[in-house]
Parts: structure tokens; sequence; C-alpha cells
């Protein structure tokens, strides 16, 4: 896998073999210790949005905490509310006993490394799904700017100055 990685890089990026060999090593140890729980979609909806869109059937908003800190984006869920007690006829309290359980609802912390200009921009939940809408932000310097080739003979007038002083051959 490591061989793929450099090779498709190695042609664009002149000696960063070695990051792109230590980032396939990463992305393999990740992939490796992590766990699949909850299942969740990584959408990119234009050139700058993204949606994050995680399965958290029978987890409440209560039970979710979402935080950005040092770039990373950090979804913790633990279900603190189960189903709720009951008075009997005698007046003790009992819990319903569970005779099959196949919804997980285990607490889960699940992680994600955002770009500097990455911000969130959005999260709500609708039938057990999670969606965090993330925008990368271009500040206006950082923006592709069309620069028009004009003729040799239509320098602007600063220009032609610069060249008259000698400041550019």
């Amino acid at each position: 896998m490591k061989e793929f990685y450099t090779t498709q890089f190695d042609r664009f990026f002149v000696g960063f073999d070695k990051v792109a060999e230590k980032m396939a090593t990463i992305a393999d140890q990740t992939a490796k210790l992590a766990t699949n729980y909850p299942p969740y979609n990584l959408k990119k909806v234009d050139e700058n949005k993204y949606i994050i869109e995680m399965a958290v059937a029978g987890f409440g908003k209560q039970d979710l905490e979402i935080e950005l800190a040092d770039n990373k984006l950090i979804i913790k869920g633990n279900v603190h509310s189960g189903e709720p007690a009951e008075e009997d006829s005698q007046g003790a309290w009992t819990f319903p006993h569970m005779l099959y359980q196949g919804l997980a609802m285990r607490p889960f912390t699940r992680t994600f490394t955002l770009a500097d200009n990455v911000e969130i921009r959005n999260a709500d939940m609708l039938n057990g799904i999670l969606r965090i809408v993330l925008e990368a932000i271009i500040p206006e310097h950082k923006k592709p700017v069309k620069i028009e080739i004009k003729d040799a003979d239509e320098y602007p007038s600063d220009a032609a100055e610069c060249v008259a002083e000698g400041k550019v051959k």
C-alpha cells in the first residue's frame, strides 16, 4: 500500500518521499486501530463545504457533545438516560428487563482532524442522524487571481517608470 502513495506523489513532489511514506504508515495504523462505531458518512458537497453524517440511533441531543479543540473535531456520545423506572402496585421501583438489545448505544468518541481554515457551520440531528456542516474558509489574499497578459508595448505608466529608472531589467 505504501508503494502506491509514494509512486503517485513522487512525480509531483520532489523530496517528499519520506513524508509520504510516514503518512501512509500512520494511515494504515489508524485504520487498524479505529473502531467502526458509530458508522458515519463524510460528504464533499461543493468545493469548500463538507458534511459529516453520523448514525446515533438511541442517542438524544443531551447525550451528545461536539467540541473543537486544536483543529480536532471531537464528537462524544454517552447515553445517560435509559428507560424510566416504573412504580409497581406495592410501591417498589423497577426498571424494564431487557429481553434483547440490538441497539448498541455504547459510549463513543470519534475524532476528525480539520485543516486550519475549516470552520463548523452547523450541527443538527434528524431521525437518528447527527449532521455536522463544515466549510473551508479561504481568505481573499489566498484566492486565485487571474493576471492579464499584456503586449510588451502596453506598459502601464508605473511599469514604464520602473524600466526608465533601471529597477526592472
